[in-house]
């Protein structure tokens, strides 16, 4: 099923999302005109955006294989996941272990319907629920991911990415969501945390109203690297540390770095105690 042949009333086309922009930037093709739209007007003012969604998603897959290959994590939790690409979560934890255990959430319906299109060869031990990734409660007691994931065994938890699209907020800002979750897993799960910072105002206030207005309300902020930094605080952050992600463990010394500091991707992978 091409996007232009979905239902409108089930999916807006006329609204861009992150995640559809995202798949753009891939060079995916689930996406639509307003998308990539709204992914030209960006461009004129953070130019770098492509080669950091890029980066960002090597982060994605580096972080994976470290876990499932150096810490044993046979099972993942993969907020607000996007549109299936290439080398899910899934796909690289499968180079390390046979039947990894994963469960895809996303608020847009189009990742839903794409997700379970291609997972249906794995539905035995994958998984796409369409959900607000701020609503754990959900989240946790959704049959499949109780069918999934054993939360008596540390769990891999992914927020890679996605905390610039939620508000700050008490109850479900992303440190709330980041405590709600942690609550529920043992000690030696691990969480892969990322987001959209920059430390030049003109810059977060650009992008954070442009995409609030460009996606009708959907959106969050552009943070800085110490709002990053706060939701890590109690757990033991693995090397590197907390840093711009092209820079997170490289394969080797010619992998592709961030080139441009307009805004980057920030953070990293932490232990829970």
């Amino acid at each position: 099923m091409q996007p232009d042949d979905l239902p409108p009333a089930k999916f807006n086309t006329s609204i861009p999302t992150a995640a559809r922009m995202y798949d753009y930037y891939l060079g995916g093709k689930d996406n639509f005109a307003a998308d990539r739209a709204a992914v030209e007007e960006l461009d004129k003012v953070v130019p770098s955006t492509r080669a950091l969604a890029i980066n960002n998603r090597r982060f994605m897959q580096r972080a994976v294989r470290v876990l499932a290959e150096d810490h044993g994590i046979r099972q993942f939790v993969d907020h607000g996941s996007g549109l299936p690409t290439q080398n899910n979560v899934h796909q690289v934890a499968k180079q390390v272990t046979a039947d990894p255990r994963v469960v895809y959430i996303d608020i847009d319906p189009l990742v839903s319907v794409h997700g379970r299109a291609l997972l249906v060869e794995d539905e035995r031990t994958t998984t796409v629920i369409e959900a607000d990734m701020r609503d754990t409660n959900t989240i946790f007691a959704h049959p499949d991911t109780q069918r999934l994931i054993d939360f008596s065994q540390p769990v891999g938890v992914l927020f890679n990415s996605v905390f610039h699209c939620i508000p700050d907020s008490e109850t479900n800002g992303p440190p709330a969501v980041v405590r709600q979750v942690t609550e529920r897993l043992v000690p030696g799960s691990y969480l892969v945390m990322c987001q959209l910072v920059s430390e030049d105002p003109e810059i977060r206030d650009f992008v954070t109203n442009f995409m609030d207005q460009a996606t009708h309300g959907n959106w969050g902020r552009v943070r800085q690297e110490k709002d990053v930094a706060e939701w890590f605080e109690g757990m033991d952050i693995l090397e590197p540390g907390l840093v711009e992600v092209s820079t997170w463990r490289p394969d080797d010394e010619a992998a592709p770095k961030q080139q441009t500091s307009e805004w980057i991707e920030f953070g990293g992978v932490a232990r829970l105690r």
